[in-house]
């Protein structure tokens, strides 16, 4: 095995839009999309916000499992812009296509995702050299995700 090590950037949490925009189903699976309305960002090297013009264009495959598409800005506490995008998988369960059609949600959907950062900041350009790794969960109850990143080294 070759060596690694995590170390923590950050952990943010964002509000979703309810409902999401549903567009149905497509060749791909379920499409849905989540749109940010407000998100808070906390940590050792990241502190701010997340602004509200990202979303996650979600795609739900028959099996129950979900494909996040994420893209989000966070306005961090000195006013430097960062974008993130991300991709990712959830697993619904078994039946979460068919309980999507339904109306029904898993309360609590957990999120593993690698998100990608890129600024033009000075001050985090250290950023666009990272990958990383967010561990994650949604609450679909509050229409709330929260997650920590992760940066591989």
């Amino acid at each position: 095995m070759l060596p690694y090590s995590l170390e923590h950037i950050c952990s943010y949490s964002a509000k979703l839009q309810n409902p999401p925009e549903v567009i149905g189903p497509v060749a791909e699976g379920l499409r849905v999309n989540f749109y940010v309305t407000s998100g808070e960002v906390t940590g050792p090297k990241i502190r701010g916000i997340v602004r509200p013009v990202g979303g996650d264009w979600l795609t739900i495959r028959t099996d129950g499992i979900a494909l996040l598409d994420v893209r989000a800005t966070i306005e961090t506490h000195d006013q430097a812009l960062i974008y993130i995008a991300y991709t990712g998988v959830g697993d619904m369960g078994e039946d979460g296509h068919r309980n999507f059609l339904k109306g029904v949600l898993p309360p609590k959907l957990p999120l593993r995702v690698v998100p990608r950062f890129q600024t033009s900041h000075p001050a985090y350009l250290w950023l666009n050299r990272l990958q990383c790794l967010n561990i994650g969960e949604a609450d679909l109850e509050r229409f709330e995700v929260r997650y920590d990143t992760y940066a591989v080294r």
